[in-house]
């Protein structure tokens, strides 16, 4: 373990020592030496984001609750721990035992933001571990990662043993149990466990592939580097969502999230052709509303948290949402329990849901149209309305909340000036719902991101937006949405550019990512750490060329670099997808009949979206009883003039 008293030196001379210290409410310590497999799960964030995520929470949970395994955390430190570590000499370490990372077994990455990846080098690197795999020996943690990062891994090939596609719940013991299995023979079983873990579906290797390049730099092929390697890695899901965690550990300083979550349904059925997370965790799964209760009940009693978080792609989809949401204010109403929805979509908050939320403490409301004209909601396949979003505003201001906060894109495909000055149009029209009925205290919270075409999705082939482009459209926003009431923030044009070369790169990326940190990048997420200049060297010192990866549109017929990874979704549907885009159509709901992407075929589905039994019957009752309800008379959806 590290020295005590050398981590009591430096903690008072950091920032949010608790960060680091470790011993919150709810963490585990197992017996370190009677552990067969040790694992240390790491975030290449800061406490506070890592914290935050729930697919980290749900494998520590896993792992430890095994007799023979133990899991500890680790989290990237801040920059001021970083220097102090690295002037004491002290290692990372993990937060349970404070055990150097570099004694644990394996060393598990959560990938979930592309501009994360320069720590996890600096993790590595004041962890000791060398950074490239093929330095690393048999003394060495296995480096692992998963994520959805890891459904375009190649910038990371060389850093990495391993990849879980797909969910890590379903992957992981058995791939520490092989791990065991290997290391019970003799030396040297490295090799030997890579080879067999390549055969565990939704496992890659990526050293046991090789890349080809053509002549202008794109892929040529990807291909098997022995025999018995897949030639295409499939996803691994779970068929039914494991129970979830109900005793989280418990921050002692503020995170991201500061709430009990229950993951109440993964995937999404819409279709949003933008959506990353839309394809890639399909099918829909939805957990049966009596566990959903259930859950609530535990997680409450162990942590003391006074809200919830309902956490899904569209919570509002949830077949159940308006009988769970109806049960809990009324078995909480005593605690006035707060209930959150993360992810809303205007066409399914309805009055009777704002109603409901609104006995209990308020939480914030977000909503994402995207776009602001019916015309590009089209192309992207976001199938709501303005309609449906002043009558949400409505709905919303009308039952007592005074703030709400929309998300928009720019920079989508096909997009004119026009399309971006509706934006402003819809936001002016929401605030002027809001005045009428709380006056000047009505707030509209707008944030407004560039658009970034993701792998798997139908607008993978696509560029991203010229910078100068953006800018232009950012600034005749901020022109046309002057005046009290409404907060406007963008994202910063150089991260987007970042996020948009690593998220489409290939394996020469690797050298990219390694220079940069080597300049001394980290946190680019975070705008007080992110110096867009040290990439653009280590770029140039690579000889390679950025636009190469943002800017480029790809044909159907290249090879892209994670052509060997399989969501499930077939590239046609995307393809089609991406052609329908095109021509304006749009795309029905999944529920409302099969699209035929692919994912059926590929897991053996009999039905899709797979709904529980009491989930159908559930949805079956409200819907007898929604056909009862009318909105409230409420004031007319005015356009503010302003």
């Amino acid at each position: 373990m590290i020295s005590t008293a050398l981590l009591d030196r430096i903690l008072p001379t950091v920032a949010k020592p608790a960060r680091y210290s470790g011993n919150e409410w709810n963490s585990m310590r197992k017996d370190w030496a009677q552990a067969k497999v040790r694992v240390a799960l790491a975030y290449p964030d800061v406490y506070e984001v890592g914290m935050s995520n729930l697919g980290l929470a749900i494998l520590y949970d896993l792992v430890n609750q095994q007799p023979e395994m133990l899991a500890e955390r680790v989290y990237a430190p801040w920059l001021d721990m970083e220097r102090a570590m690295r002037q004491a000499g002290m290692p990372l370490f993990s937060l349970e035992s404070h055990h150097p990372v570099r004694d644990f077994d394996i060393l598990g990455f959560s990938l979930q933001y592309e501009l994360n990846y320069s720590n996890v080098l600096n993790m590595l690197d004041l962890a000791g571990i060398p950074l490239l795999a093929s330095q690393r020996n048999e003394d060495c943690p296995l480096v692992i990662a998963g994520g959805t990062c890891t459904y375009n891994a190649e910038p990371l090939a060389d850093f990495f043993d391993l990849f879980v596609i797909g969910e890590g719940e379903e992957v992981l013991l058995e791939l520490l149990r092989l791990y065991l299995e290997c290391r019970k023979s003799h030396a040297p079983w490295k090799e030997e466990f890579l080879q067999q873990a390549a055969s565990i579906k939704g496992v890659y290797v990526p050293h046991l592939y090789r890349v080809a390049y053509h002549e202008d730099g794109t892929v040529s092929s990807i291909e098997p580097a022995k025999a018995g390697v897949p030639a295409r890695v499939q996803k691994r899901i779970v068929p039914v969502l494991p129970p979830p965690p109900v005793k989280p550990v418990v921050p002692f300083l503020n995170v991201v999230h500061d709430r009990g979550m229950v993951e109440i349904m993964r995937g999404c059925t819409r279709g949003c052709r933008f959506c990353q997370a839309g394809m890639i965790y399909r099918p829909v799964r939805e957990r049966p509303l009596q566990e959903v209760l259930d859950a609530i009940d535990q997680l409450l009693a162990h942590t003391g948290y006074e809200e919830i978080a309902l956490v899904s792609l569209s919570s509002t989809d949830y077949t159940g949402i308006e009988p769970l949401v109806r049960e809990l204010s009324q078995r909480y109403a005593e605690q006035r329990l707060a209930i959150s929805l993360p992810s809303l979509r205007t066409d399914t908050f309805s009055v009777a849901l704002a109603q409901m939320i609104q006995r209990t403490r308020k939480t914030g409301l977000t909503f994402a149209p995207e776009a602001g004209s019916e015309r590009l909601r089209q192309v992207i396949n976001k199938s709501v309305t303005a309609d449906d979003l002043l009558r949400t505003a409505e709905a919303a201001y009308a039952s007592g909340w005074l703030r709400i906060k929309l998300y928009f894109m720019i920079g989508l495909p096909t997009e004119t000036l026009e399309d971006v000055l509706a934006i402003a149009d819809l936001v002016k029209a929401v605030r002027g719902i809001g005045r009428c009925w709380h006056g000047p205290r009505a707030q509209v919270s707008v944030s407004v991101a560039t658009f970034i075409p993701k792998a798997h999705t139908p607008f993978q082939w696509l560029p991203i937006e010229d910078a100068g482009q953006i800018a232009a459209k950012q600034q005749a926003l901020r022109r046309a949405l002057p005046g009290r009431g409404i907060e406007l923030s963008w994202s910063d044009p150089m991260t987007a550019w970042l996020e948009a070369v690593l998220s489409r790169g290939d394996r020469r990326l690797g050298q990219v990512i390694l220079r940069a940190w080597q300049l001394g990048a980290r946190f680019d997420a975070w705008a007080e750490a992110f110096q867009p200049q040290l990439w653009q060297q280590a770029f140039a010192k690579a000889g390679l060329d950025a636009s190469f990866y943002a800017t480029r549109q790809r044909s159907f017929a290249e090879v892209l670099p994670w052509t060997h990874i399989h969501t499930g979704v077939s590239t046609a549907f995307l393809w089609e997808e991406y052609q329908r885009s095109l021509r304006g159509e749009s795309s029905i709901d999944c529920r409302g009949g099969c699209q035929d992407c692919g994912v059926r075929v590929a897991f053996d589905l009999d039905r899709c979206p797979s709904l529980a039994d009491d989930t159908v019957r559930i949805a079956s009752e409200h819907a007898r009883d929604k056909a009862d309800r009318v909105a409230p008379a409420g004031r007319s959806h005015m356009m503010d003039s302003e």
